[in-house]
């Protein structure tokens, strides 16, 4: 079971259920970086899905796709524009000469998200000028991927990882932190540190534990 960091234990979202995303857009490192910059992206994780091999690993996936999961609050961040992003962001094609590895690919779940993939791919086709070729499916699983490749350009930093210790005292603590996802978006370009400190203040928890991330995030030396 992937522990949730104590310090975020009395975080709450706006809606009372998060939804689950699942894509691939090439190598998973720089999307879930991506991802985790968003507001409204409340967890993020990397692993592999859209393929029938069992027991997928980073030597070994088989037919499966490098991969991000993320769970969001759709009252802040709604699905659509999750989609949007995700296609403006990379190229949608189903070039396979590497296999399916770093195919663009998404898979839906549940009919609402079905849906919405159809109706943002036709108003992105017009937007990119070109057909999308995006691997479209069914949500059946995802393997999470080895400790090594969760949060990956944080992890990068030791010495930032060393300032954190307290609050993330493995690296199996990171996974499931909405702080961690929010720096390995911050150490890629994707946020500014006072934009993250804005967004803190604002979020839903214990005053110590708010006060604690805050000055974590205003002190740490990269």
């Amino acid at each position: 079971m992937v522990q949730l960091p104590a310090v975020e234990q009395s975080l709450r979202w706006p809606s009372e259920v998060l939804e689950t995303a699942t894509f691939g857009m090439g190598c998973f490192w720089g999307p879930e970086a991506r991802f985790g910059g968003l507001k409204g992206i409340v967890r993020t994780r990397v692993g592999f899905a859209g393929g029938t091999t069992a027991l997928p690993t980073y030597r070994s996936m088989g037919d499966h796709t490098e991969t991000v999961e993320v769970d969001f609050d759709p009252k802040i961040i709604p699905y659509e524009d999750i989609l949007r992003y995700f296609w403006r962001n990379h190229y949608p094609n189903r070039d396979e000469y590497k296999g399916r590895q770093y195919i663009s690919l998404l898979r839906y779940h549940g009919d609402v998200q079905k849906e919405a993939i159809g109706r943002i791919k036709r108003e992105m086709e017009i937007e990119l000028g070109e057909l999308i070729e995006t691997d479209i499916g069914p949500f059946e699983s995802f393997t999470l991927a080895e400790e090594r490749h969760q949060k990956y350009y944080l992890k990068r930093y030791p010495g930032a990882l060393e300032q954190l210790h307290d609050i993330f005292p493995t690296p199996e603590h990171l996974v499931n932190s909405t702080v961690a996802a929010r720096l390995n978006g911050f150490v890629k370009g994707f946020r500014t540190r006072a934009s993250l400190l804005e967004e803190v203040t604002e979020w839903e928890m214990s005053g110590k534990d708010n006060e604690l991330i805050q000055k974590k995030i205003l002190n740490m030396k990269w």
